[in-house]
């Protein structure tokens, strides 16, 4: 919700509905916060960052694994996408690393790309093969701009070109994901707690 206030503030704070909105959303996470005060999770950023980072990762291995066992369904897709979105909700605790961009784009790729392959009857390719030896223009992604609603990719294979709507575009070129390297080397297990000073 800070994320959703947050992007909303930067889009449009001046007209009357979306003033109403966020004085809403703003209710709503101050009520949060008094609910979760004891929640680290909630009152200290470097928890809260590394709680989403976590259930991201784990929502994108989840993903990544059944990609790359060829188990292609709804709920592996909407994981890829989730995924993204939570990294995207990262962005609130300041810029992202550079593995956790490489995150989200792959898993926004990979997330449009099998639904679309089902979408038209084709079969996916699993793993990250559709995207060696192409580029990605990294200029052209914005920030809270959704690969699964726009974007083309152009897979080195010549059957499965996609458009996912008339948007547009971001071309996938360049990018080469050795197996078990887009995945994060490690996942902490624990958070340092903040010990603070008293």
């Amino acid at each position: 919700r800070l994320y959703a206030m947050q992007t909303g503030m930067k889009i449009d704070s001046k007209t009357p509905e979306c003033r109403k909105f966020l004085s809403k959303l703003m209710d709503q996470l101050e009520a949060m916060k008094k609910q979760f005060g004891d929640n680290e999770a909630i009152t200290q950023e470097i928890v809260g960052s590394a709680h989403v980072e976590n259930y991201a990762l784990k929502m994108f291995l989840y993903a990544d694994n059944e990609d790359r066992a060829g188990q292609f369904h709804k709920n592996m897709i909407k994981s890829f996408y989730t995924a993204s979105l939570l990294i995207d909700v990262l962005t609130v605790f300041g810029e992202l690393s550079e593995e956790n961009a490489q995150h989200r784009k792959y898993a926004r790729w990979k997330a449009a790309y099998i639904h679309n392959c089902l979408k038209n009857g084709e079969t996916p390719q699993p793993g990250p093969i559709g995207m060696e030896g192409e580029s990605f223009d990294v200029e052209r992604e914005e920030p809270g701009s959704s690969s699964l609603h726009s974007g083309t990719t152009q897979p080195t294979s010549s059957s499965s070109t996609y458009e996912a709507s008339n948007m547009p575009s971001s071309n996938y070129t360049g990018i080469h994901i050795p197996p078990g390297a887009h995945a994060p080397a490690n996942t902490p297990a624990e958070v340092p707690h903040n010990t603070g000073m008293s």
